[in-house]
């Protein structure tokens, strides 16, 4: 009791008369951080999962259903309807937002918002050690002391939002730099004979080690293809997935020349050519900017130290006539 009541009375002199309370709240914080990955991580259990096999709810889905929730965390089952929107559009929204970004696992949305929320706690959590721990002897009023704790929380809620969105434009960035050499090679099967399907997967094969991020989209559209779905639509996913400018002009080149009959081999040669112009111009407008950048670093860089050069001695000279005074 002497050691509980020793404890008791050091918090309460360092972070005031809810200092036990504070230790114990942030304990049990850390504790639950610490016990949701092991809850999501354990396996689940033979008996239960041959039970929900053999349940008639479950034998009653068509089959397309139950392959589409096979392979599922199951943990993050338990909490999709806080971890899911509940809006059909902003859940496929959300959905496509990250196949953009490259994310195509079917618990993709349940991480990203898990995530969100255990990155706000640790970050809630941050802020109340730093106030309240590491600088517990200082006066805060409430705007300083709301700034301290809920800014770390936020920005960690805001983190995994913020590494989607550079992660879908630097997957952008990557597959608009391939494509034009992915229109070459297919180009180049075409006329060698291949069908469009066969020119597709090779494509695919071959920009593994240059451009994955186009391999992985043209190897999606081979699979597609080859499970029966309708070229049209599975060249239409492909655009959208993607979201950059330039497939979704290919889609519609190849859409209308199979809708009018005519040669897919002078429909790429074409499109192939306006690519290569178009990765031209854009090499060349990232050229004429640098001088630009350039000027502005040279200027920030040499006109600083040049004034120190040129004006330092008169500087020099006049505080020293000053401090010599009239003899």
């Amino acid at each position: 009791m002497d050691f509980l009541t020793g404890i008791n009375d050091m918090l309460t002199s360092q972070l005031g008369e809810f200092g036990p309370l504070l230790v114990l709240g942030i304990a049990g914080l850390f504790m639950i951080l610490l016990a949701v990955p092991l809850l999501l991580n354990q396996p689940e259990d033979p008996l239960k999962k041959l039970q929900k096999n053999m349940a008639p709810e479950t034998r009653a889905k068509p089959q397309k259903e139950r392959l589409r929730q096979s392979d599922r965390n199951e943990q993050l089952q338990k909490f999709a309807g806080f971890l899911e929107p509940q809006d059909a559009e902003e859940l496929s929204a959300m959905e496509l937002k990250l196949r953009q970004a490259g994310y195509h696992s079917k618990d993709s949305v349940r991480l990203f918002h898990f995530a969100q929320f255990a990155l706000g706690l640790i970050g809630l959590g941050c802020g109340l050690f730093f106030v309240y721990v590491l600088n517990a002897d200082m006066d805060y009023d409430s705007q300083q002391m709301a700034l301290r704790i809920v800014g770390p929380g936020v920005a960690g809620y805001m983190l995994p939002k913020y590494w989607v969105t550079r992660r879908i434009e630097e997957r952008k960035q990557k597959i608009t730099e391939g494509f034009p050499d992915a229109l070459d090679m297919m180009l180049v099967c075409v006329e060698a004979g291949q069908s469009l399907d066969q020119a597709i997967v090779r494509v695919a094969k071959e920009l593994h080690a240059s451009f994955p991020e186009l391999a992985e989209e043209f190897e999606v559209v081979a699979h597609e293809m080859k499970a029966g779905k309708e070229k049209d639509k599975v060249l239409r996913d492909m655009g959208t997935r993607c979201g950059v400018q330039d497939i979704s002009s290919f889609v519609t080149v190849m859409i209308q020349s199979a809708s009018f009959g005519t040669s897919i081999a002078d429909a790429l040669r074409v499109y192939a050519g306006e690519m290569r112009d178009k990765r031209v111009m854009r090499a060349e407008e990232a050229a004429n900017k640098l001088p630009v950048k350039m000027t502005l670093a040279t200027m920030g860089l040499t006109v600083p130290p040049l004034l120190i050069i040129l004006v330092g001695p008169s500087v020099q000279g006049i505080m020293n006539m000053g401090n010599a005074g009239p003899q």
